[in-house]
């Protein structure tokens, strides 16, 4: 049994309510961790919900908070509060990007951080690149591209609880649409989606939350265009709402605009038996498999060709490959094969220190 502590992104509760890939993944690898018999500790928002022993820096999840005008603030508290209790644990895993390097490279305890998202910019490659022996997990092969130097430990895709998600019985509109699900903003290619139901005479579900950041966006690009096409906007959706929707549509459309550095619904449609027609950005040729989860594509014209073909797909296949590959006992596995090799890699250095 490992002491490990779990820390949080503060900007959504564990799990999330509805949107936030970042946080659902801390709180599946934290449960999963628990069920395998370790003694974890969440750092999170206080109202994050788990089976782990909850010590929660901030009370509610930030964007939840009207008064928060500063979120760094809460972060560097998060830094410290987890600092005060490191020598507690065996493991500390931090989920908050380049926050605890300066602090955690001057302490005991073994320490490792998953990135979750971009590293094409330059300012975050100067800033890991500052600390190349700091350990580093990544979330697929194609995150590490813009940084291939710094300290990786691993990769280690991402998973879900095996029945979390599941394919339901067939609905009343089972195959008669095409489904997209997530977040709108200019990178996740909802214009792309719009075109490719289009082109197929299929209708679009769209099951997605609008930043406020992407707010001017959605009013000006998109909001005109779902008003002129076959688009019924549903907004965001919750885990217990997810497996209907997804099981029953034709298919989930990915048409990504940018590096991906995973993209947790591909998985999730998976998990209900929903092929996946993705754009070969980022992560989607490592996380898909081309004719079993779905269908690759370069274009509009091969999605829309794609969608002609999905009864070439299984939808049990589907379903297996997901618990073949993406499960969230497989990734609390193979973190804790890290965490152990980073506290054996530890211990000589400490018996050193010590002599």
């Amino acid at each position: 049994m490992l002491r490990i502590a779990q820390i949080a992104p503060l900007f959504e509760a564990v799990p999330p309510k509805l949107y936030g890939g970042s946080e659902r993944v801390v709180s599946n690898l934290t449960e999963e961790l628990v069920a395998m018999g370790h003694d974890v500790t969440l750092f999170a928002s206080g109202d994050s919900v788990t089976k782990a022993k909850l010590d929660p820096p901030w009370p509610q999840a930030l964007r939840l908070d009207p008064n928060i005008r500063d979120w760094v603030a809460t972060y560097n508290l998060l830094v410290e509060y987890v600092r005060r209790r490191a020598h507690e644990f065996d493991v500390l895993h931090f989920h908050i990007d380049y926050f605890p390097n300066s602090t955690f490279s001057r302490q005991n305890t073994p320490f490792v951080t998953t990135l979750h998202g971009r590293l094409d910019l330059p300012e975050l490659q100067a800033v890991y690149n500052f600390f190349p022996d700091v350990p580093m997990v990544s979330i697929s092969d194609s995150q590490r591209r813009p940084a291939p130097d710094i300290g990786w430990a691993a990769t280690i895709y991402h998973g879900l609880p095996e029945k979390l998600l599941t394919p339901q019985p067939p609905q009343p509109e089972q195959g008669q649409y095409l489904a997209f699900l997530g977040r709108i903003s200019p990178e996740k290619g909802i214009e792309r989606a719009v075109r490719i139901s289009s082109a197929t005479g299929i209708k679009l579900k769209v099951a997605a939350k609008v930043d406020n950041a992407d707010r001017t966006y959605y009013d000006s690009e998109i909001a005109p265009l779902l008003a002129t096409a076959d688009v019924e906007f549903i907004g965001e959706i919750n885990d217990a709402q997810k497996p209907a929707f997804l099981s029953g549509a034709k298919a989930l459309l990915t048409p990504i605009n940018w590096e991906e550095p995973f993209g947790l619904v591909m998985i999730e449609a998976m998990a209900c038996g929903c092929p996946v027609i993705a754009f070969r950005r980022g992560s989607v040729p490592e996380v898909m498999q081309n004719g079993v989860s779905g269908f690759v594509v370069d274009t509009v014209e091969e999605a829309v060709a794609a969608v002609a073909r999905l009864d070439t797909v299984d939808r049990a296949g589907v379903r297996r490959y997901f618990e073949q590959r993406f499960t969230a006992r497989r990734m609390a596995e193979d973190y804790v094969r890290v965490y152990e090799k980073l506290i054996a890699a530890r211990a000589p250095q400490l018996r050193a220190v010590g002599d």
